[in-house]
């Protein structure tokens, strides 16, 4: 069995590595748990390893907010320092504070 241990964590602001979007962690898959239609799509020279943590990011670019799923390889952290503006996070973190946001709320 391997033991898989994600990189970054609840709250935290991190940013694509090809693509120009940011966004805030909100839940973590230990390895890929998305459909096999998701996967497909993704160019095979391109498609990440199902074996690494996935994330669930409120993300956003310049363009639009949405929620994004994406490979612990395709992400680094952000350290900007600057807060993400996803409409969606007053309902899960609270305010922006020492480069993260912290949870409203304990999870299971």
């Amino acid at each position: 069995m391997i033991k898989l241990k994600a990189k970054y964590h609840l709250g935290q602001v991190v940013r694509h590595k090809r693509h120009p979007f940011r966004g805030v962690v909100f839940d973590v898959d230990p390895r890929f748990s998305n459909t096999e239609e998701w996967y497909d799509a993704i160019p095979e020279d391109s498609r990440p390893r199902r074996d690494q943590p996935f994330y669930h990011l409120l993300a956003e670019n310049d363009q639009s907010y949405y929620v994004a799923y994406v490979s612990e390889q395709n992400l680094i952290a952000d350290e900007t320092g600057e807060p993400v503006e996803h409409p969606d996070l007053p309902d899960l973190f609270g305010d922006f504070e020492n480069g993260r946001y912290p949870l409203h709320f304990q999870l299971n």
